[in-house]
């Protein structure tokens, strides 16, 4: 709750890493005032207007290997640019929460779920929401901790956030997790960030735009051959067993599988060092940033029948499940499609 939040944050600044801003003119950001302070006792309120916009293109990475989706018809270029400067303020609000409670002692709550949660992740949402409020107060937001936030039903732009994606690595001192962030146009992800604010690694992806790690363009590499292939999950445990049966049907035709990384063995597949992520039971907030950075690092993710992977956020939203796979590769991803044989 608002109330319960310090009444100032500083937002991380470290001019040794630059930040990135897809732009070509402008190719990374620093932040040139240092520290600044956010008042969240003057907070506005949320309202979230229903702007007009024209319809986003229906293109998916499937359609377009090794390439950028393109941008969306009607979205503004400085728009964009606007988008990706506050969701790096909204990143750096949350790293600076999360860094001080890294390795140090705190409660460990178990929600409904039997999921677990610390002051950490509802702290560091609490930060991320006041951000965007404060630059966005037409938004909605939709977070892990405590789902929507917007005086409407419905908002045509909506940040989802989960502030501590791998909670269980950051309880256990691990520092494989990550923060994602994702702003949805009528229900489909155009910015994601992966933030892993201990190895203070942050990737950026944009619709029609490349995606970049700390203002670097990155890309996937090519494997043709699932025999060839790194794969990675977080952990066959939590899946169905079902989805279990299915995964090991993929699991015995990579050359190597690999486990235990959440949301960063995405980020590693962008940047090319592995190949394939296949994953079970992901809510909305864990998967939709990651959309944006494996499609404009030239990857494919779809749900394990090959469709698009959508959610329509809005005060009526559940976060259901779905089944997750990434590929750097257009080729194993269909064979993995094939191996997952998933009805």
């Amino acid at each position: 709750m608002l109330s319960q939040i310090p009444k100032s944050l500083s937002f991380f600044h470290n001019p040794s890493i630059p930040i990135p801003i897809p732009n070509s003119n402008s190719p990374t950001l620093r932040f040139s005032t240092p520290n600044p302070l956010l008042s969240l006792a003057h907070l506005p309120p949320f309202s979230c207007c229903r702007p007009t916009l024209v319809a986003m293109a229906s293109a998916s990475a499937s359609d377009l290997p090794n390439a950028v989706v393109p941008l969306p018809p009607g979205v503004d270029e400085n728009e964009l640019d606007r988008f990706a400067t506050i969701a790096n303020k909204v990143a750096d609000a949350s790293g600076e929460v999360i860094r001080k409670y890294f390795r140090q002692k705190f409660d460990i709550l178990d929600k409904e779920d039997s999921s677990p949660v610390t002051i950490a992740d509802q702290t560091a949402e609490e930060h991320m929401i006041s951000v965007i409020s404060e630059n966005f107060p037409s938004h909605a937001v939709y977070g892990e901790e405590n789902g929507w936030r917007c005086k409407e039903t419905y908002a045509d732009y909506v940040w989802v956030l989960d502030p501590i994606d791998g909670t269980k690595s950051f309880i256990t001192g691990k520092p494989v997790f990550g923060t994602l962030i994702s702003l949805l146009l009528r229900g489909k992800p155009i910015l994601g960030i992966i933030d892993q604010p201990i190895l203070r690694e942050r990737w950026l992806g944009v619709s029609g735009r490349k995606t970049t790690l700390n203002g670097k363009v990155v890309s996937t590499r090519t494997c043709a051959n699932l025999a060839q292939a790194y794969l990675y999950t977080t952990s066959p445990h939590l899946f169905s067993a079902e989805a279990e049966e299915a995964f090991i049907r993929v699991r015995n035709k990579v050359k190597v599988p690999l486990y235990g990384c959440d949301c960063y063995a995405y980020a590693l597949l962008a940047s090319g060092y592995v190949d394939l992520v296949v994953e079970s039971g992901l809510k909305p907030y864990d998967f939709l940033s990651l959309i944006p950075v494996i499609e404009g690092s030239g990857g494919v993710i779809t749900d394990w029948k090959g469709h698009q992977l959508l959610w329509e956020a809005s005060a009526n939203s559940h976060a259901t499940s779905f089944n997750v796979v990434a590929a750097g590769d257009k080729q194993i991803h269909q064979q993995a499609l094939d191996s997952l044989q998933w009805q």
